[in-house]
């Protein structure tokens, strides 16, 4: 932690800053596997929405 004092003697704590690096497009086998992800959590979704619905 990087630390300063000003005039009046009050200390300034900053915190690490962490390093910057550029993202990168995701690879097909990645794809793939956000595209199962979202079609398991739609499943998910519409099933309790369902359900909600035949409970009330």
């Amino acid at each position: 932690m990087y630390t300063t004092i000003n005039e009046k003697g009050i200390l300034n704590n900053y915190a690490k800053e962490p390093q910057i690096y550029c993202a990168t497009y995701p690879s097909q086998e990645q794809q793939r596997q956000y595209t199962v992800q979202a079609a398991f959590a739609t499943l998910i979704v519409a099933t309790l929405i369902l359900v909600s619905l035949g409970v009330s």
